[in-house]
């Protein structure tokens, strides 16, 4: 198979989905390897690297889509990259599709076969092509929640820790998955006073066993979010549904009855976000202000540390994308079935539930029946 790589073009988006240890991984296995010239830099991995692991590299990335069966990349492509789609295609990457009416559709009218990594979920329930970046962009949260709590940036002027003598900062975050977890790990470990709000009863008693006495956990009610949010200094957004729209649990309503100059990170941003007052920024331009709340909604938060990003993301995808290269599609799933669940479009139709709910003008196709 020719598995193919190019440089991401989404603003601030300087990870890459080919390390060249992995583009020497894909040639070790019998595949070809197609590179975009620059494709590595933002991580810092150059040209001669890809090259010295056996990896073909080209000017354009117009080559690599035209030369490529399995497109491997980072973040989901973007409308100027439509037209570079061709039928058969794999594309390999995060999608996020609930929230992208018309990247589906381009996908669909492409007969494109999107893999997705974020709805990719193994046989005990997890997610291990999302982890890496959930714990990368939970940690984040915290830390450039923090930042915006300066005043120069419209913040409460509130240090997270505090100091002796000054109280520590109100930190709430809601949901307690991978993201909510790291975000509670950092916040317990800067000092925070920390409350952690799921609707999973046994998902909080684990949480509870993590950190003790360090935190408060509560169940999630519109009660119980409301209360807290009125004390917080910093809100974590952190809820996620695999592969379907957040839903709104941070409603606009709030934003008055809190404290003038505390910041919202909404980390689901990416599937829509779960604040009402929430859009999508980027890195140059990561804030706004909305009734006296600094709103962080940057959607690709593990930009900021590409080289981290890069290698902790590539670590988890290789082993399945290896599976695709190795046996082609349509046998890899049915050696491995938990490779179906990353597959959101297959020639001309939708096959994920989460997103053939949030669009239900366009028919949904069991993707076992399709490949049968």
């Amino acid at each position: 198979m020719k598995v193919g790589c190019v440089k991401e073009i989404k603003n601030n988006e300087f990870r890459v989905g080919l390390t060249p240890a992995n583009a020497k991984a894909y040639r070790n296995a019998g595949h070809e390897v197609l590179i975009e010239k620059g494709a590595g830099l933002g991580s810092g991995f150059k040209d001669e690297e890809y090259a010295k692991a056996g990896a073909a590299l080209f000017d354009t990335a117009k080559e690599v889509w035209d030369g490529c069966d399995m497109m491997v990349k980072v973040k989901e492509p973007l409308p100027e990259e439509y037209p570079l789609f061709h039928e058969g295609l794999i594309l390999y990457t995060y999608l996020h599709l609930a929230a992208d009416r018309e990247q589906t559709d381009a996908l669909l009218e492409g007969k494109v076969a999107g893999v997705a990594y974020e709805t990719l979920k193994e046989k005990d329930g997890s997610l291990p092509l999302l982890v890496p970046m959930s714990q990368i962009a939970g940690r984040l949260s915290i830390q450039e929640g923090a930042k915006y709590l300066e005043k120069r940036f419209g913040g409460e002027g509130v240090l997270l820790a505090g100091v002796p003598g000054t109280p520590k900062a109100n930190v709430v975050i809601l949901g307690g998955g991978t993201v909510g977890a790291n975000a509670c790990k950092l916040a317990v470990g800067m000092g925070a006073a920390v409350t952690i709000i799921d609707i999973n009863l046994k998902r909080l008693e684990h949480l509870d066993d993590m950190f003790g006495a360090r935190i408060q956990t509560l169940v999630s009610t519109d009660h119980n979010i409301e209360e807290a949010v009125k004390a917080a200094d910093l809100v974590v957004g952190s809820v996620l549904i695999p592969g379907a729209v957040t839903p709104k649990l941070f409603k606009k309503k709030y934003l008055k009855e809190m404290k003038p100059g505390a910041v919202f990170v909404d980390v689901a941003i990416d599937q829509g976000g779960c604040g009402e007052s929430s859009h999508v920024t980027s890195h140059d331009d990561p804030i706004f202000i909305e009734e006296g709340i600094v709103h962080y909604c940057v959607g690709n938060m593990p930009g900021a540390v590409p080289r981290t990003s890069t290698i902790a993301l590539t670590n988890a995808t290789l082993r399945y994308g290896l599976e695709i290269a190795n046996k082609g599609l349509k046998k890899a799933c049915a050696e491995n079935p938990v490779i179906y669940s990353a597959i959101n479009t297959y020639d001309g139709k939708l096959t994920f539930p989460g997103v053939a709910e949030a669009f239900p003008d366009i028919p949904y196709t069991d993707i076992k029946e399709l490949l049968a």
